[in-house]
């Protein structure tokens, strides 16, 4: 199908459109200053971060009944708390820190690629996280999503097939109606085995200045823009 007939682009939305290092980082700065720790937030936040794939993989492989991404975000926390020397946060200080993950900012190019885009295309999330935490996402960010569509919808977290086919589905489209955007070689991969039209989109920063993986392309894939600005004048916006 030509990239003409795309009617709707999905987004990864963790690391493709806001930067979820990097904001960690800055409240966990200010939480430093605040109350007069040392604490490597960088590393902090790569530790929160390298525990969100195995908490998932647990709901995947059954091993337990479905559980939402705060929840499993909170259990991740726990772990970590002690190992960082956090203990001294009240019930609800690492309530407010965990949920950090609804107040993440937006790259620089978000919101304007974002926009442009919405002009032509219908703009929807395709992403773990659950719902409650992407609408407040987006109105933290100002994200102009036309549907919001959290991993409830599926019941499944990617890349398992049923979060890509469930989301195209509750747009009424098919998934070659669909391009998906995002910002892992892994993700568009297993997208474009779906069906969907995929669109890379670098950002190279999302695990700090040192990051080795998804800066550049590992498969052919439809369109490969630097940022959304990019992406909306590919695609005529």
């Amino acid at each position: 199908m030509p990239l003409d007939e795309i009617k709707a682009l999905t987004f990864d939305v963790f690391g493709t459109v806001v930067d979820w290092r990097g904001t960690i980082v800055s409240e966990g700065s200010r939480m430093n200053r605040e109350r007069g720790w040392d604490v490597d937030w960088a590393a902090f936040a790569d530790a929160w971060r390298a525990l969100y794939q195995p908490s998932m993989s647990e709901v995947r492989d059954g091993e337990r009944s479905w559980t939402r991404l705060d929840n499993l975000h909170r259990e991740s926390l726990d772990t970590l708390i002690p190992q960082f020397g956090l203990d001294g946060l009240d019930a609800v200080a690492c309530e407010h820190l965990n949920r950090v993950w609804h107040r993440l900012h937006p790259w620089p190019d978000a919101v304007t690629g974002l926009s442009r885009l919405k002009t032509r295309f219908v703009l929807a999330t395709l992403s773990n996280g659950n719902i409650a935490l992407l609408v407040n996402m987006a109105k933290h960010a100002n994200l102009p999503w036309d549907a919001i569509l959290g991993a409830e919808i599926a019941g499944h977290y990617k890349p398992q097939a049923e979060a890509y086919l469930k989301t195209a589905d509750a747009l009424g489209l098919q998934p070659d109606e669909c391009l998906m955007v995002a910002a892992h070689n892994s993700d568009l991969v297993t997208a474009g085995g779906l069906g969907f039209r995929t669109a890379f989109v670098a950002r190279p920063t999302e695990y700090g200045p040192s990051q080795t993986t998804d800066l550049s392309t590992e498969r052919n894939f439809d369109i490969v823009a630097e940022d959304f600005n990019a992406l909306a004048t590919t695609l005529g916006c």
